[in-house]
């Protein structure tokens, strides 16, 4: 009886010993820690700034492109006044009467008349269409009415003075570059103060000589007495 309690304790303890060195079946596995691996030591910084290359940039350059040489400005000459026909048998003495181009200074009710000799000159139209006097044997010797207006910067005017026995004119002589222009008169008779402007092509002085004659004869009239305007 005693031998048979002795080997169920032997039994017992055997199991229970064996029973303690397995994990319970709950238990999770005890994590095993791997081995460190061996990593790379840290990069140290250079306080140095680092020197960089000058980059080479391709830039494409345009062909220079040629220089346009713009033609220098010259005066388009105006066409030839067509002048009517010489009368047969015309009175040795003309007038031309027309409205004075300043009126603010002129008294109303009154027209500008010269006296022309229908010789030298023929009463036409201008290029513009406004009346005027052209010389018949001067090409380009022209008298029209003219006020006062701006001039280009490369002209020069002088000054001058005309009296005749009822006219005093304030003459004005433009020149271009040195080369005479065109001639501006203005006057009046104590009612109409007006203006004429006399350009020119060739033969300046003889064109300025029989255009002066002809302004020289400036007074004024009645509107109602004045020859109608061609």
């Amino acid at each position: 009886m005693i031998i048979r309690i002795m080997i169920i304790l032997i039994v017992t303890l055997v199991i229970t010993s064996c029973a303690a060195a397995a994990p319970a079946p709950t238990e999770a596995p005890v994590a095993t820690e791997e081995p460190p691996t061996a990593t790379e030591p840290p990069a140290i910084q250079s306080l140095i700034a680092p020197t960089l290359e000058p980059q080479i940039t391709e830039t494409s350059t345009s062909a220079p492109t040629p220089t346009q040489v713009l033609p220098t400005p010259t005066d388009t000459p105006l066409p030839t006044l067509e002048l009517p026909t010489e009368s047969v048998n015309a009175p040795l003495r003309l007038v031309w009467d027309g409205t004075p181009t300043y009126l603010g200074d002129s008294e109303s009710g009154y027209s500008f008349r010269v006296t022309y000799d229908p010789d030298l000159w023929a009463l036409t139209t201008d290029q513009m269409g406004f009346p005027a006097l052209a010389h018949r044997n001067i090409p380009g010797c022209v008298i029209t009415p003219t006020s006062g207006r701006g001039l280009p910067a490369n002209t020069t005017v002088e000054h001058d003075v005309l009296k005749t026995d009822d006219v005093t004119f304030d003459v004005s002589v433009v020149s271009e570059n040195g080369v005479k222009k065109f001639v501006t008169y203005t006057g009046g008779d104590g009612r109409i103060v007006t203006a004429f402007e006399v350009v020119f092509e060739e033969q300046v002085d003889e064109c300025l000589a029989d255009a002066v004659t002809v302004l020289s004869t400036l007074t004024s009239v009645p509107v109602s007495q004045a020859t109608p305007q061609p």
